[in-house]
């Protein structure tokens, strides 16, 4: 369900920087993905539970960020804001959405990405105005940061084929952004993928990307708010409180930056808990 929610906004801050090389860099974060599946969580020294807490933080005030852009554009931070602490906080409290209804809504959210990309793809785009460029392999390396959280899977068993699903379903959704709309296009809007349904003449599906948005944010940052409680305790509360002024104040590009720079300390601490474990045993 991460996938959903930071797709919203991570392909047109991916795009602005990497232009068509968004592809190669959504490969990169894949591989690193998948290489660290079976890293497990880090331990609980107290750096250890920050990082992760505020990795949850982050991601929260992604989701928070694409919610009030998508869903009350109008009033898009104090929506932003609102959601951290509503939604957020209902995680923190302990509310937990059935098994069952997630993996539903992860189906109709696979549907309708699969509706969009087929939408995307079947009417010819109406101009171009980018092509390919040579590659910049900082834009393709900050594309693979921006895109790595929400790549990693929710849990280990199988890790490696969900990342490479996961992957498949993040790689169609941007190259059918990328030839409807071109990089720069696409790289303009915060959300572009309501302009990519204008310029596909598919308006009509506006309301179901409302839809989308909604289900693709609520339900991972239910779960964020749980992991938050889980490695922070109560001062979470704060670290929420500062993901709510986060999402009010600023822009997704430098959200998403220390989203995934922290995923990848978090990964480091991971993979140092999985060495001192073995040389216990």
């Amino acid at each position: 369900m991460r996938l959903g929610g930071g797709l919203l906004v991570a392909l047109a801050a991916a795009a602005a920087g990497a232009g068509w090389w968004l592809l190669a860099g959504l490969v990169l974060a894949a591989i690193a993905a998948g290489v660290t599946a079976r890293v497990p969580e880090p331990g609980d020294a107290q750096v250890d539970r920050v990082v992760v807490a505020v990795a949850r933080l982050a991601e929260v005030t992604v989701y928070a960020i694409a919610f009030g852009a998508y869903v009350f554009p109008a009033h898009r931070e104090l929506a932003a804001a609102a959601f951290a602490v509503v939604v957020t906080g209902a995680g923190f409290a302990g509310l937990k959405i059935p098994t069952i209804v997630v993996r539903i809504a992860g189906v109709l959210l696979l549907l309708a990405g699969l509706v969009l990309v087929v939408v995307c793809v079947a009417v010819p785009p109406v101009g171009r105005a980018d092509g390919l460029q040579p590659p910049d392999f900082a834009g393709v390396l900050v594309a693979a940061v921006l895109m790595l959280p929400f790549l990693r899977p929710g849990g280990r068993e199988g890790a490696g084929r969900r990342v490479l699903f996961l992957a498949a379903v993040a790689v169609l959704a941007a190259f059918a952004a990328l030839y409807q709309l071109g990089a720069v296009r696409l790289g303009l809007s915060l959300t572009s993928l309501r302009d990519l349904l204008s310029a596909a003449d598919a308006d009509s599906l506006q309301p179901l990307l409302t839809v989308v948005a909604v289900v693709a944010t609520v339900v991972p940052a239910l779960a964020a708010g749980a992991g938050v409680r889980a490695r922070a305790g109560v001062p979470g509360l704060a670290g929420i409180a500062v993901a709510a002024v986060a999402a009010y104040f600023l822009p997704a590009l430098p959200v998403l930056v220390v989203a995934g720079l922290v995923t990848v300390i978090e990964l480091l601490l991971g993979v140092r808990a999985r060495r001192y474990s073995e040389q216990r045993e």
